[in-house]
């Protein structure tokens, strides 16, 4: 991206409206995956995180790989749209980097809410005519799925794949995330795939170490929610759960044997489900 005007301190590549003070989850993720584009609120955050639960880096970095796997299945499956929505400030391994390696007719819409997220993507994706991104929020699905860029790109009479990975758990209850997919759901033809990752844990009581990462993550505009394997689960309302099923994400179609191993540090379960013909 070219030079701006920014002030004083701000980087260039930092829109004016952002409040550098206030953390961010995108920019957070970014630092643990070892980005470069976050701010110094950002990286106290995330060092608070990582005081608290050093494992941080890998299960971002975990996440990270069951993002890729899960996309290259559903390449060898025959799906050729992608929606990632949540998909955060660009790094090696991008969605479009991995379908269109493979297939290069894959088409990729993706959708955040985080305007840098947003504006690096844009960057990215300037001379790719199979892929963009709009700014908007998982919370209005109805938005998503209306918006002229991605009814542009997408044919939903055809199948797609949903992409919702490290997001949901952003997304208190209170904001229903089962209707939210619900949403997504109707709008989608057979043959279409669901792929879901979040931070999980199956104790009745938080860990010291969870308490404070949710207390972290409170000073940014998403509280962390934490959800069991059977509340993972039943978000998969409506479609049929593949192979392994909701499992530690390095368990899930891992590359080899080693990569699963002690595969409860990575935090994130996930998993894939498929809309029935």
């Amino acid at each position: 991206m070219g030079k701006t005007d920014a002030s004083p301190g701000r980087p260039d590549w930092s829109p004016e409206t952002i409040d550098m003070e206030r953390p961010s989850v995108a920019r957070m993720y970014d630092y643990y995956l070892g980005g470069s584009h976050n701010f110094a609120a950002d990286r106290e955050a995330a060092r608070a995180v990582l005081a608290a639960v050093p494992d941080a880096p890998l299960m971002a970095q975990a996440n990270r790989a069951f993002l890729r796997r899960a996309v290259q299945f559903l390449i060898d499956a025959g799906v050729r749209q992608f929606l990632d929505i949540g998909s955060g400030i660009p790094t090696v391994g991008n969605v479009h980097e991995i379908a269109q390696g493979a297939a290069p007719d894959s088409r990729v819409v993706y959708v955040d809410v985080d305007p840098i997220a947003v504006a690096h993507s844009r960057e990215i994706l300037a001379d790719n005519d199979r892929a963009t991104v709009i700014r908007e929020d998982l919370r209005r699905p109805e938005r998503i799925l209306t918006h002229p860029q991605v009814t542009e790109l997408l044919d939903f009479s055809r199948p797609v794949a949903v992409l919702i990975v490290a997001v949901l758990h952003f997304v208190p209850d209170s904001d229903r995330p089962a209707e939210i997919l619900r949403t997504l759901r109707t709008a989608l033809a057979p043959g279409s795939h669901l792929v879901l990752s979040q931070v999980s844990d199956d104790t009745d009581d938080a860990s010291p170490q969870q308490h404070e990462a949710e207390r972290v993550y409170q000073l940014t505009d998403n509280r962390l929610v934490v959800r069991t394997r059977a509340g993972l689960t039943a978000l998969f309302d409506g479609f049929d759960l593949l192979e392994p099923g909701v499992v530690w994400v390095p368990q899930w179609h891992p590359e080899c044997t080693e990569s699963a191993g002690d595969a409860e540090r990575a935090a994130f379960r996930g998993g894939v489900g498929r809309l029935s013909d």
